[in-house]
């Protein structure tokens, strides 16, 4: 069974209440339901995290590097603006994911570049909430 974690960062709580033209309807409890479903039927062990505060996400990042197989990281805004997160992420020796609800290349500018992508296994943007279980099926099949 491939032990699988999904980070999640700043305002992704609030998924379902803003800017749904960009995000959709969708909480972020209905995307971690639907993970679980997902991963429950495909032999997947899933952790859900997600924090609005950059240390508890280097935290998980740093616990992930023994007790997970794949790590999935919506790092939200902090994708384009935290070393920390990119270094906490440069230790692994396992696989990431990038994920994005939305097409970053679409947006503004400054989200255009990611201090993440370079260390992922590859990126996930643009397919809203289904990048979620894009990146689980992704992630399990490379495990």
């Amino acid at each position: 069974m491939n032990k699988i974690i999904i980070l999640n960062g700043p305002n992704l709580n609030l998924l379902g209440e803003r800017e749904k033209n960009q995000y959709g309807n969708f909480t972020l409890e209905e995307i971690e339901k639907s993970c679980s479903d997902y991963s429950s039927k495909n032999n997947i062990k899933l952790s859900l995290f997600q924090s609005n505060i950059e240390g508890d996400l280097v935290n998980q990042i740093q616990k992930s590097r023994n007790e997970q197989d794949g790590l999935i990281i919506n790092a939200g805004g902090y994708t384009h603006t935290s070393v920390a997160i990119h270094d906490a992420l440069k230790i692994l020796k396992i696989p990431i994911i990038e994920l994005h609800i939305s097409n970053i290349y679409n947006r503004e500018e400054f989200r255009h570049k990611s201090l993440i992508s370079k260390l992922a296994k590859g990126i996930i943007c643009g397919f809203g909430a289904n990048g979620y279980i894009m990146a689980l099926k992704a992630m399990n099949e490379f495990l």
